[in-house]
Parts: C-alpha cells; sequence; structure tokens
C-alpha cells in the first residue's frame, strides 16, 4: 500500500498528541501501509533554532517527506496555533516538500476554542507546501485521551468514532493520489 509520514509535532515526550499518533499509526498499519512516524521533538534544537539545513537530522527528516505518499501531521494547540516545534521543522524542508502528497492534519487541546486552528493555522501552510489533497482534519479534546499507568490509551467513543472515520478517509484517499497528482 502506500508509505505514511506520521509527523508529531509535540515537544512534551508525555504528550497526549504523540501518543494519539502513534495509536492512529497502528489503525493505518491493520490496513496494510507502512507507517514512519516523526516526533519532531527528537530532531536537535541547535537544528532546528539555528536553520541547519545541512544537518542530518534535518536532511534524514527531508528525505523522509520525500519518501512518503502520505504525511499525517499531528499538533496540540498552543495559543490558537500548531506547536512552535512544528513549524521550525516545516520552515526548513523544501517549500514544495508536501507536493503530490495526501495530508491528514490532527491537533489536540485542552478547549473547543482551539478548534479552528487546524483550518485557519495549519491547513494553510499545508497547502502553500503543495499537497495534493488535505483530507478532514479532526481536533480532539485532551480530555477525551486517557493515558493510563501502564501506557495504554483510551479515546473517548463519540472522539474514537470520529478519528477512526478521518483516518480511514485519508486511508482511502491515498489510493487516489495519484490521480490526483497526474490530473494537475
Amino acid at each position: 500500500m502506500a508509505t505514511i509520514l506520521s509527523v508529531s509535532g509535540s515537544p512534551s515526550a508525555s504528550s497526549r498528541t504523540n501518543r494519539l499518533l502513534r495509536h492512529l499509526d497502528q489503525r493505518l498499519i491493520a490496513q496494510g501501509h507502512e507507517v514512519i512516524p516523526l516526533d519532531v521533538r527528537t530532531v536537535p534544537a541547535e537544528a532546528l533554532l539555528g536553520a541547519d539545513f545541512r544537518h542530518p537530522a534535518i536532511v534524514e527528516a527531508t528525505e523522509l517527506f520525500a519518501r512518503a505518499d502520505g504525511v499525517v501531521v499531528g499538533t496540540p494547540v498552543y495559543k490558537a496555533s500548531y506547536s512552535g516545534v512544528l513549524k521550525a521543522l516545516l520552515d526548513l524542508l523544501p517549500q514544495f516538500a508536501l507536493t503530490g502528497k495526501t495530508v491528514l492534519p490532527l491537533a489536540t487541546g485542552g478547549s473547543v476554542a482551539h478548534v479552528l486552528a487546524i483550518d485557519y493555522a495549519l491547513r494553510p501552510v499545508l497547502n502553500s507546501m503543495g499537497a495534493a489533497h488535505i483530507v478532514q482534519g479532526w481536533f480532539t479534546l485532551d480530555k477525551d485521551i486517557t493515558v493510563h499507568e501502564d501506557g495504554a490509551l483510551t479515546v473517548a467513543a463519540a472522539a474514537d468514532e470520529a478519528l477512526t472515520q478521518v483516518v480511514d478517509q485519508f486511508s482511502a484517499a491515498l489510493g487516489r493520489t495519484p490521480l490526483l497528482a497526474a490530473a494537475s
């Protein structure tokens, strides 16, 4: 099937966003996709903040984006926007790093006041990077994501149902991307 890069834009090691993405990765793997996780917080700060395009970690991230057929981008919402660490990485990628790719934007946050961050903050950046198709994203409230002491994750039923639907739509759209890219 497709190769999917699953990008967590959370700066925190214990992030609900990161755990949710890895949970959704399992659904994509079960559908036959190859999923490559990328936690932006593991990219050295000096490479991100110093805009070191030649740093091996930035070169590797650029290659991962180039190799992917589809990209899942997940971020916590801070002050009505996606995370700064995600912004730093996106700024270091080639201008059209998402050309020909299907993209699924996801966000998490503490308040429904941030639900539009996907459409008004993240989607324009992804579009400017040349994404062939940005499928409907989803915002999940922090309270709907429970991380248990053993590391297991539980997503509230309504949120889980919605996430399943957007992930399945993303998976289905991956099969149509070559046709969309060829028609352009």
